[in-house]
């Protein structure tokens, strides 16, 4: 049965069948007359509203940050995936999509997989005629680099900082739909719930951060481009403001939520240092094209990397998996780096971290040859550590990256609300158990540009919207329970920050629910987990008031729902009894270490639906089915 239904009670089908859709048009004239939220400007977001306002929707666009620039898609360094085969070595849009499903560990659906791939190309002149500064060969034609899970140079870069190079390009898009009057934006504006009235999705609840006020906004569609949870962790590469509220407060609301035990963990990560730290640094995975990551041979060495001899060094990732080396996919890399520190050949005072050493390429390219691919890279390390590493190797260990789950969404990206459409990493919908390097952009860009603004006018020329009002019994109501829990959380008076409990719930999930997983520990967390949700409604101490600018409350609510996504997140791989991509079940794995998928009971993709308060949520599975990439043991050996 459909998953859009209200209330599914069995398998769900992602409602795709190309020999029967037709796609639907708004008139020129009608687009005018509709209104379109867009909650989030990031990458997603930012291309989604610019894209419909170019058709003529009226559109509205809200962010948490004093500006569009800000949104955390700035922090995707390495590049953007796309299938243009510049380089001459077998790519195609075939293999892109066989990349990305593999890549995947077959848990991602073959039809949005291989749409991303076909769109991949036009994302590039998209951004090209933006004026998105790629890198470019000696003769001008745009460069590529390779990237982990991949055998061809796909990757379009522009140095390390191509996720902000991106946004700039989709912020001018976007500004010049504001300056024509079309996209009116509402920055430091968050959205706190959705309204949805017979049924669909017409409006949000959102307070603004600058004074507190509760406002509400009706419209004909909302679009959540809001990005993923990572921060349920606390220690994560995410901005310190990103969050699952958007999203959880619209699943509340009938929205399934799907995977959410699929979480990435990236392993070019700046390793820990300390207690005080709030987020951690990535370093580009692009970085694995030219560092050569290693280990000492032997358990306890502790000698500085220079004093270690090639006799004595373990480059495991080129030991394991010849073909592809350390172009592995990040979970396979992740897993990797964790057992060699579990060994006790980790290295740095903690020993939770490996090397990522570039002698090799000093010799082979010059220092200038370095700093010309990665100059920004390496500053920022050294800024972070002290360490200059075109002298001594990069210290790396793994951390949470990406969210592979999300809301689900059909092939139109639209969720089981009518008309809430969700795009970018708030969705579920392209990676599966395990997202490829460089297909984060990919999907955001594909999501705003090139699906979305088709798609969502299918909907609203097939469906009849009666008009509606801010007056309506379900704004007020929806307002009432926003300012509730806001008077709630300041009420508390406890005697633990905001802060502690969200360490304390990171450590219990990194710990029990990270890298590796088993039934006894998720189990353990899932309890803890509902132990110190309790305590926080009874002990936490919100400082400051609703009616005015405070960091302390927006951290308070964001933090609640992380709890309960928390708990959901251990309740999903407790129930996912396999291994595949980032969900690693210690029970279930081949004789050599690798993950060990049971297609015969899990090839489905998990769709929760939220019961009330206090009950356990429906699990709803959508079937995968494989007709041009047939599962396989996923091997990059």
């Amino acid at each position: 049965m459909e998953l859009n239904s209200r209330v599914p009670s069995g398998p769900i089908e992602h409602r795709w069948d190309q020999a029967k859709f037709e796609m639907k048009l708004v008139n020129p004239a009608n687009k005018r007359k509709h209104t379109i939220l867009v909650v989030g400007s990031g990458l997603a977001g930012g291309a989604g509203a610019a894209s419909l306002a170019e058709l003529g929707y009226n559109v509205k666009c809200f962010c948490f940050q004093d500006s569009p620039r800000r949104a955390h898609s700035i922090a995707a360094q390495g590049g953007i995936n796309a299938a243009k085969n510049y380089q001459n070595d077998g790519d195609s849009i075939y293999r892109l999509f066989y990349d990305t499903v593999k890549g995947g560990d077959f848990r991602s659906r073959e039809s949005n997989v291989y749409r991303l791939a076909q769109i991949s190309v036009n994302i590039i002149d998209q951004c090209v005629a933006q004026g998105v500064p790629f890198a470019r060969e000696y003769g001008g034609t745009l460069a590529n680099r390779s990237f982990g899970g991949a055998q061809v140079s796909r990757t379009f870069y522009a140095r390390g900082q191509t996720g902000q190079q991106l946004l700039l390009g989709a912020y001018q898009a976007l500004e010049r739909q504001v300056a024509a009057g079309r996209v009116k934006m509402f920055p430091r504006t968050e959205m706190l719930s959705l309204v949805v009235i017979n049924g669909q999705a017409r409006g949000i609840v959102t307070r603004n951060l600058i004074t507190g006020k509760i406002e509400s906004y009706a419209a004909d569609a909302v679009v959540l481009a809001t990005g993923g949870y990572g921060n349920v962790f606390y220690l994560s590469t995410n901005a310190r403001g990103s969050n699952c509220t958007a999203i959880w407060r619209a699943y509340k609301h009938g929205a399934a939520l799907a995977n959410p035990c699929f979480t990435q963990i990236h392993p070019t990560c700046i390793p820990v240092s300390g207690d005080y730290q709030s987020k951690l640094t990535l370093m580009s995975e692009s970085l694995r094209n030219d560092g050569r990551i290693w280990v000492p041979l032997k358990s306890g060495d502790k000698r500085s990397p220079e004093q270690i001899p090639e006799s004595d060094r373990d480059y495991y990732l080129e030991r394991r998996y010849p073909s592809f080396g350390n172009l592995v996919p990040r979970d396979v890399a992740s897993r990797n780096a964790k057992a060699v520190c579990d060994e006790g050949r980790g290295v740095g005072e903690t020993g939770l971290g490996v090397y990522l050493d570039f002698s090799d390429a000093r010799q082979r390219l010059g220092v200038e040859g370095i700093r010309e691919r990665y100059g920004n890279l390496f500053d920022m390390y050294e800024r972070i550590t002290g360490e200059d590493p075109y002298k001594v190797p990069m210290r790396i260990y793994p951390a949470i990256h990406y969210t592979m789950g999300g809301l689900w969404v059909d092939y139109q990206l639209m969720s089981t609300v009518p008309g809430l459409f969700v795009i970018g990493e708030a969705n579920f919908s392209d990676h599966g158990a395990n997202r490829l390097g460089a297909s984060a952009l990919m999907q955001g860009l594909a999501d705003g540009y090139f699906i979305l603004p088709y798609t969502i006018g299918n909907y609203l020329a097939a469906n009849k919207l009666d008009k509606v009002q801010l007056d309506f019994a379900e704004f007020k109501r929806e307002e009432a329970e926003v300012s509730d829990m806001t008077s709630r959380l300041l009420a508390i008076k406890g005697k633990r920050t905001v802060t502690s409990f969200h360490r304390e719930l990171g450590k219990l999930m990194w710990e029990y629910c990270g890298m590796s997983r088993n039934a006894k520990g998720l189990e353990f967390a899932a309890g803890k987990i509902r132990e110190l949700h309790e305590e926080y409604w009874r002990n936490v101490d919100v400082l400051g008031g609703a009616a005015e600018f405070n960091q302390a409350l927006e951290h308070a609510g964001r933090v609640a729902d992380f709890f309960e996504l928390a708990e959901l997140t251990c309740l999903d791989a407790i129930e996912r009894a396999e291994s595949c991509g980032g969900h690693f079940r210690e029970e279930y794995q081949t004789p050599d270490g690798e993950a060990l998928r049971d297609d015969e009971h899990y090839s489905y993709v998990a769709a929760w639906e939220f019961q009330g308060l206090g009950k356990a949520p429906a699990l709803h599975k959508e079937p995968l089915q494989f007709e041009y990439v047939h599962p396989s043991q996923r091997s990059y050996k």
